[in-house]
């Protein structure tokens, strides 16, 4: 019982992840080497690649119009891509699990404790999909 007093003291705490470190230059830092600086899958490394990095300006129209908040979060963090050993993409959950917490909301009501940097990278290609 003693950790939920001490969870509950931190989450209002967390930073709000825009101020944690852009998710463009988040981007720019891990994905553009492979994505491209538009994200379009054509970056400096992608010609080495055995496979073309995927367009990431697509994934709402590739998902019937919606953004998969969650699906990007966990392709990112490389949770969801765990045991795929045909995957070219690196997990990045190590890396941007580097400073505060803020709290995330699937939309299924339980706030979650999320690295920041995860959440403004996902923001950050949300905000560049193509209609």
């Amino acid at each position: 019982m003693l950790a939920l007093p001490v969870t509950l003291g931190f989450l209002p705490m967390a930073c709000a992840p825009e101020r944690q470190g852009s998710g463009r230059a988040l981007f720019e830092t891990y994905c553009v080497s492979c994505h491209g600086p538009q994200g379009k899958g054509d970056g400096p490394a992608a010609g080495g690649l055995g496979k073309r990095p995927a367009d990431l300006t697509g994934i709402a129209a590739r998902n019937g119009g919606t953004f998969p908040m969650v699906r990007v979060m966990s392709a990112i963090d490389g949770y969801s891509r765990r045991n795929d050993r045909t995957s070219m993409m690196p997990e990045l959950g190590i890396a941007l699990q580097e400073g505060p917490l803020a709290v995330f909301d699937a939309g299924d009501g339980h706030p979650t404790p999320t690295p920041a940097k995860l959440i403004a990278l996902a923001e950050y290609l949300r905000s560049i999909q193509r209609p």
